[in-house]
């Protein structure tokens, strides 16, 4: 019988969703969703100075943003402080764990007499913190799917506390007892949790029970080489949602940092990351996050969207409506969504006030074209993109001595106040000639 695949995603609920963690949910839901599998959402709460409500409601939006379904949870771990307690008891009755008052300078003391790479050993008392009894002979061996085999000598390894002495349980206990509950198969997770792991081995040992497969992912870096933060763009799921990335593109780019496509495919839709995914093929190193190379990935997303579609997500995120005739004419130049209101919104607001673009481009030198294109553009007739780039280029072609930017960019700069804007002769087209006309007037009342 073929192994139903479980995997989870566990996160501390400490603020936005971490772009490393947003890839931890992303590789652990892909692989279950290719075989077949589940996978469950557990918030790790027991630090219940930092798992507030609004924190955990934080990782449920950036989730329900990126698209990813859990088929069980979320599940608190808090809430499992019964079973934690009753198999911590179990461990101390059973002579596996033991109290210990020991203190750093204890454990310091202790390997000044037995020598510095050797592991502490505690003797049992009736109170104080819980430790896990380490054997003296052996090894405990990480398998891990990315990196292969690591081997853990028990002789240097200390004793670990698992418990308070409240009897409140520590992360490495808690986290093995909750993986060994929920049945889950598969530990996908960051590169920084690989210390912790022989650690869980033993609690697994110790209750008898068989360990699931591990996968440490590389940790993401910017384009620096240095670790992942702020300064190089973003650093949580909703700050990539506020720069306008749509959640197909993200889940696309962050599939790729550090796995790839056999093909070496970059444009992959979610239903050929699930087709494809297999966590065998992540790269030991770190992988490198670029927002440059997302916000390329996300354009080619955008242009891939109807019309209809992109105004939809447009018009949410900013609030407008009737915005299509401008996504129309914005659509091959904008790369995120949060690019098009700079790019168009003078097609609703009115010019932007940009002084340099005013004093280059609407200055005595080009008053002249303006105002033949300003005569030419109020007898076009019909009003649409292709009359009024005829017309306009027989304005540029008047004077031998006229580039087309001489006559365009005064009239970008009356409609739009600058010279960033979608194309001049749709421009125009979309705002109507009795719009476009007052504008110019005005710039030339004004230049």
């Amino acid at each position: 019988m073929t192994e139903t695949i479980v995997t989870r995603f566990a996160p501390s609920p400490t603020g936005f969703l971490h772009i490393g963690g947003a890839r931890t949910a992303l590789f652990n839901w892909l692989y279950a969703r290719a075989r077949g599998g589940k996978m469950l959402l557990r918030i790790e709460d027991t630090d219940r100075e930092r798992s507030t409500p609004e924190n955990v409601a934080q990782i449920l939006d950036a989730l329900a943003w990126l698209e990813l379904d859990y088929d069980e949870g979320p599940i608190s771990q808090l809430s499992r402080t019964e079973r934690h307690q009753e198999l911590l008891q179990q461990l101390l009755d059973e002579g596996k764990a033991y109290r210990s008052n020991a203190t750093g300078e204890d454990v310091k003391a202790y390997k000044s007499v037995h020598g510095a790479d050797k592991g502490f050993r505690g003797e049992a008392e009736a109170e104080g913190a819980v430790r896990l009894r380490v054997p003296d002979e052996g090894s405990t061996t990480v398998h891990d799917i990315i990196r292969g085999d690591t081997v853990f000598q028990h002789v240097h390894m200390d004793d670990p506390v698992i418990a308070r002495a409240d009897s409140s349980v520590l992360y490495n206990f808690a986290v093995a007892v909750d993986d060994l509950d929920a049945g889950i198969t598969h530990v996908v997770r960051g590169e920084d949790h690989l210390s912790n792991t022989p650690k869980q081995l033993l609690v697994y040992e110790a209750l008898g029970a068989a360990a699931p497969a591990f996968a440490h992912l590389p940790l993401l870096h910017g384009p620096d080489g240095k670790k992942l933060s702020k300064r190089h763009g973003a650093a949580s799921v909703q700050e990539l949602r506020d720069a306008g990335f749509l959640p197909a593109a993200v889940r696309n780019y962050l599939a790729l940092l550090g796995w790839g496509a056999a093909d070496d495919q970059t444009i992959l839709s979610t239903e050929e990351l699930v087709t494809q995914f297999d966590v065998a093929r992540v790269q030991k190193n770190p992988a490198q996050f670029d927002v440059k190379k997302l916000t390329w990935l996300n354009g080619q997303y955008v242009r891939a969207m109807s019309v209809d579609e992109l105004t939809a997500a447009l018009e949410t995120f900013t609030g407008r409506s009737g915005l299509r005739e401008a996504v129309a004419i914005s659509q091959e130049k904008i790369g995120t969504l949060a690019d098009f209101w700079p790019l168009a919104g003078f097609l609703f607001d009115g010019p932007v006030d940009d002084e340099q673009a005013r004093e280059k481009w609407l200055d005595a030198n080009h008053r002249h074209a303006l105002v033949q294109a300003r005569e030419a553009l109020a007898h076009v007739e019909p009003f649409a993109v292709g009359p009024i780039e005829l017309a306009l280029r027989e304005v540029v072609e008047a004077d031998p001595e006229r580039k087309p930017k001489d006559v365009f960019q005064p009239i970008r700069v009356a409609l739009a106040g600058t010279t960033i804007s979608p194309g001049i002769f749709e421009s125009l087209a979309v705002l109507g000639r009795e719009a476009s006309l007052q504008r110019l007037d005005a710039a030339l009342a004004t230049s």
